[in-house]
């Protein structure tokens, strides 16, 4: 699998979302794969910390703690093997960057098992870092350096840690996202100087920036408006590859 060869200091960073921004798969999907009793519960609690409704520890807390649901690495194998999913071009988007000194990272609310098996499997380019949710993660190798996420303020912090890691200035740094649970992260990206991409951009994350006067550089694949249902056949259309030449004119490059 191809990675990031640390050849030099990287000259970039793009730090994006995963769920319904690289791929239609959701957080919470590989668990309603293996409980779909609990498939609408699950897509209500996603849909409700998503549009800044309720937190992202009270969503996992209602599923984890109080459902009782998990997945063991059988389960989760299971789920990748029939339904893991990624938009057309993001493979080659990944491999551009990091064939070009670009540090790739991904900063999502998913599981970090979801990634370590997406890694493992070969579905993912391995990366040199992930940002994402620990409460369901496996045994891994240390290839991978891995950032805790409980709450969606933590995207933030995470990216500063890994621009810092990498001494790469923040105006030197595409953040992207969908939805209102990538408010804080481009919040925190617009003060810093980031440019910031909406990826089949929800109404959520659009009156989260509305709201804060925050101007998102870039609006890319399917836009939804004020109550509008995602339209996953318009999704499989959108090639990412073509986000490329978005990504230089806005790094320069």
């Amino acid at each position: 699998m191809e990675e990031f060869n640390g050849a030099g200091k990287p000259r970039a960073l793009i730090c994006s979302d995963w769920s319904e921004c690289l791929s239609p798969n959701g957080p919470f999907d590989p668990i309603s794969f293996n409980y779909p009793e609990y498939s609408a519960e699950l897509e209500d609690i996603f849909r409700k910390y998503t549009g800044n409704i309720i937190s992202l520890g009270r969503a996992l807390d209602m599923i984890i703690n109080e459902k009782g649901l998990t997945l063991s690495q059988n389960q989760m194998e299971r789920y990748m093997e029939q339904e893991f999913s990624m938009y057309k071009g993001v493979r080659e988007l990944i491999q551009w960057a990091i064939s070009n000194n670009i540090l790739f990272v991904i900063n999502s609310t998913g599981f970090q098992g979801y990634f370590q098996m997406a890694f493992r499997m070969g579905l993912i380019p391995r990366l040199l870092y992930i940002s994402a949710n620990p409460m369901i993660r496996f045994e891994d190798d240390d290839s991978t350096t891995w950032f805790d996420i409980y709450e969606t303020t933590d995207k933030p912090r995470n990216t500063e840690k890994i621009l810092s890691i990498n001494n790469i200035p923040p105006q030197n740094t595409v953040l992207i996202g969908d939805s209102g649970g990538d408010g804080p992260h481009f919040e925190w990206g617009a003060k810093a100087g980031a440019k910031l991409i909406g990826s089949m951009p929800k109404w959520s994350l659009i009156r989260y920036c509305r709201e804060r006067g925050i101007r998102i550089h870039h609006m890319f694949g399917v836009i939804y408006g004020e109550g509008e249902k995602r339209d996953p056949e318009r999704e499989k259309e959108i090639d990412f590859s073509s986000l490329i030449s978005e990504i230089k004119r806005l790094l320069n490059i």
